[in-house]
């Protein structure tokens, strides 16, 4: 009887204990991970369109996008590239702030204008710099957007994916976003800010495929 008795005490402590264990771990937050992402625009006009298009990206995050957040980076202050500017120490302070905040990045987006079939020359010489060994952009997920005449930058794009090739990036192949800013309705107003409805629902898609490209490529 002794036995039974012990038995039983022992299986009625052993299941309080793990009722306590349980509600203490149902008042435990879970915690979500967040991407973080590295934004860079091509152009520096102030009023640019393809800011217009980060700007709206990052208002997108914050109200209707969980696990996510933009980090937008200026390029403008970067100087030409010019390997004399290295040394044993380093690179510019600059430079190294920005190689920095790449690497703390879990991904890209790049928005550029189109010049010549190609991207805009403060972004290749951000990428150029950013690229030096060792490169910080080596196996993140990244997407591309872009907004002009013609075809919205579509030329830009396909080449900035080439790069991309030596970079090591992975990008976000669907859904694509490249804007024609002067064909009707309006797609910016006169600050470069993004007011076309459907040009921002597909932003946002754009911005969810890169979210799901980046958490796939952590998990691996």
């Amino acid at each position: 009887m002794n036995g039974c008795r012990e038995y039983r005490d022992q299986l009625q402590f052993q299941l309080q204990s793990r009722a306590v264990i349980w509600r203490t771990m149902a008042t435990i937050p879970i915690t979500k991970p967040v991407v973080k992402v590295a934004a860079l625009c091509g152009s520096l006009r102030k009023a640019s369109f393809n800011r217009g298009l980060i700007r709206a990206a990052i208002e997108i995050c914050k109200d209707s996008i969980e696990g996510i957040e933009i980090e937008y980076l200026e390029v403008e202050p970067l100087p030409m590239l010019n390997t004399d500017l290295e040394t044993p120490a380093g690179f510019p302070a600059v430079v190294e702030s920005f190689r920095h905040q790449i690497l703390q990045a879990d991904c890209l987006l790049f928005a550029s204008p189109e010049y010549n079939y190609s991207i805009a020359g403060p972004l290749k010489n951000a990428i150029d710099w950013a690229s030096r060994p060792p490169n910080v952009f080596a196996g993140k997920a990244a997407a591309i957007m872009s907004a002009g005449g013609g075809f919205g930058g579509a030329m830009a794009q396909f080449h900035l994916r080439q790069v991309g090739v030596f970079l090591d990036l992975h990008f976000v192949n669907k859904p694509e976003l490249h804007v024609n800013a002067f064909q009707p309705p309006s797609k910016f107003d006169d600050n470069g800010d993004l007011i076309d409805q459907e040009t921002n629902d597909r932003l946002k898609q754009l911005l969810l495929s890169l979210k799901n490209l980046s958490l796939h490529l952590q998990s691996n």
